[in-house]
C-alpha cells in the first residue's frame, strides 16, 4: 500500500535540503524564491427544475486553496503542498434532497490536504513528480468548476525531447474527488459513502461490496509544429476500461488575425471481464462488456477578440455493451468532447449523437468575456434535449486577481430531469493572490 503524506513530502524534501541551508545567505535566498499563492472562492450554485415532483436544489460555500512551493534545490528538487478548504456557513441542512451536492456534498466543510509532493525538474525539458497533486489530462484531470478541484496521488512525469513534443506518464493509486477530504480507491461508479468517502455525483452502479479500484496507468504524446496540434493517449483504468484517445488540429493563421481552424477527435474503449461484469452491473439499463466509440469534429474561425465555431460529436451504439456502448470515465472527465458544455454530455447521455454552435468574445481590454452556445441532442436512451449555454465573467485591472463569473445553463426537453425545462446557474466570486 502506497501513501503519501505531508510529512513525507516535507521531511524528506527538507532532509535533502539541508546540505544547502546550511548558510543563513542560503536560506534567505531559498526563502525568498519559494512561492505562495492561491485563490479565495465564493460560490452559489442553484438548479431549477420547473417541476412539482423534484425539489429545486441550490448550494453556497466559501473556501479556497492555498499553495507553497520551495525553490528548487540540489540541482533541481523541490516540495510542494496545497491545503484545500470549503465551508457551507450553515446554509444547508444535512439532507441531499434540496442541496446541490456537486459543489461540496452536505458536509458542513471540508478541510484537505490537497497536494504534497516532491519533484525533480533539473531542466525545462524533464519533470518528475511523486505525491498527492493535480494532473491535467483530457480524460483524467481537475474538473475544476467546483469549489475544490479533485487530485492524485501518484506518480507522474513529463519529457520534452525535442520543440513541440511533450510525453507524459502516470500511475494513479488514489484519488480525491471534489468533495471528499482525502485519499481513496474508488471512483464515481461506486455509491455515495463507499469506505466512508463523501463523493457526490457518482453514477453508483456498483455496490457497497465492491472490490476496490486498483488505480490508473497512462500514458500520452502531444506534439505541435507550426499551426499543427496533435495528440494521442492510452489509459488503462484497471478492472473498468482501456481507452485509446486522439486529436489532430489545425489553424490556418492570416495576416489580419482571422485564422480558420478545424479539429477531429477519435476514442475507443474496450474491456472484457470488467468490474460492471463482475457485479453485474448496468447503464441505461444495458449490461456487457466495456465497448465504446465516439468521434468528432469542430470547425470554427478565430478572430480579434474571440471566436465562433461548429461541433459534432457521435457516440456509437454497440449491443451486448455496458451501457449500450457508453463511454466509460471513472473520474467523470467529459470535456474533451467538442461538443460538451456546462450540463450536457454524451457521457452522462450515453450513445446518440450532437452538434453544437459556440462562440467567444472578450471587451474592454479583456477585462469583459462573453461565451455562448446552443446545443442539441439525439440520444437512443436518454432521448432529446436542446440546451443554450451563456457565460459572463468581468475581471478589473483594478483589481488585479479578482473575477466575477456568472455560468447560466437551460436545458429542455430530457425526460430525467424530471421537468418541462432544467436551469443551472452557477455564480462564481474569485481571488487569485
Amino acid at each position: 500500500m502506497i501513501r503519501f503524506s505531508l510529512g513525507l513530502a516535507v521531511t524528506a524534501g527538507l532532509g535533502l535540503a539541508t546540505p544547502i541551508l546550511a548558510h543563513a545567505g542560503t536560506l534567505q535566498s531559498f526563502v525568498n524564491k519559494s512561492e505562495i499563492n492561491g485563490v479565495v472562492r465564493s460560490y452559489y450554485f442553484s438548479k431549477l427544475y420547473g417541476a412539482d415532483n423534484k425539489l429545486n436544489q441550490d448550494a453556497y460555500s466559501l473556501g479556497g486553496i492555498l499553495n507553497v512551493r520551495t525553490a528548487p534545490f540540489l540541482g533541481g528538487f523541490g516540495v510542494g503542498v496545497s491545503f484545500f478548504t470549503a465551508n457551507a456557513l450553515g446554509t444547508h441542512g444535512d439532507t441531499p434532497n434540496d442541496v446541490d451536492t456537486t459543489l461540496m456534498g452536505i458536509a458542513p466543510s471540508i478541510n484537505a490536504l490537497g497536494q504534497a509532493y516532491i519533484q525533480y525538474a533539473p531542466s525545462h525539458r524533464l519533470m518528475l513528480r511523486v505525491g498527492n497533486q493535480i494532473i491535467n489530462t483530457p480524460w483524467m484531470g481537475p474538473r475544476d468548476s467546483r469549489m475544490l478541484p479533485q487530485t492524485f496521488q501518484g506518480i507522474y512525469a513529463a519529457l520534452t525531447p525535442i520543440a513541440g513534443l511533450r510525453l507524459e506518464g502516470m500511475r494513479v493509486f488514489r484519488w480525491k474527488s471534489r468533495t471528499s477530504s482525502d485519499y481513496s480507491k474508488d471512483n464515481l461508479y461506486y455509491p455515495t459513502g463507499y469506505n466512508g468517502d463523501p463523493m457526490y455525483g457518482v453514477k453508483a452502479v456498483l455496490p457497497k461490496t465492491a472490490a476496490q479500484f486498483q488505480g490508473t496507468l497512462a500514458f500520452g504524446a502531444n506534439y505541435k509544429a507550426m499551426d499543427i496540434n496533435l495528440s494521442a493517449w492510452y489509459y488503462n483504468f484497471y478492472g473498468f476500461a482501456n481507452m485509446f484517445y486522439t486529436t489532430a488540429a489545425y489553424t490556418l493563421k492570416t495576416p489580419g488575425g482571422f485564422s480558420p481552424f478545424i479539429a477531429a477527435q477519435y476514442m475507443r474503449e474496450w474491456e472484457n471481464d470488467s468490474f460492471f461484469q463482475k457485479y453485474h452491473a448496468n447503464l441505461f439499463g444495458q449490461t456487457g462488456s466495456v465497448n465504446a466509440t465516439l468521434w468528432g469534429t469542430k470547425l470554427g474561425m478565430k478572430f480579434p477578440g474571440g471566436q465562433i465555431f461548429a461541433a459534432y460529436n457521435a457516440l456509437s451504439p454497440h449491443a451486448g455493451a455496458f451501457g449500450g456502448g457508453a463511454i466509460v470515465s471513472p473520474y467523470g472527465n467529459y470535456t474533451a468532447m467538442y461538443a460538451s458544455f456546462m450540463t450536457d454530455n454524451l457521457l452522462a447521455f450515453g450513445p446518440g449523437h450532437v452538434w453544437r454552435l459556440g462562440a467567444a468574445y472578450t471587451v474592454w481590454h479583456k477585462q469583459i468575456r462573453f461565451i455562448s452556445g446552443y446545443s442539441r441532442f439525439d440520444t437512443y436512451y436518454s432521448g432529446k434535449t436542446s440546451g443554450v449555454y451563456l457565460d459572463l465573467a468581468y475581471a478589473p485591472e483594478a483589481l488585479k486577481g479578482l473575477s466575477v463569473r456568472d455560468r447560466v445553463a437551460i436545458d429542455n426537453g430530457l425526460a430525467s430531469y424530471y421537468g418541462h425545462s432544467y436551469i443551472y446557474n452557477r455564480l462564481m466570486l474569485q481571488y487569485a493572490f
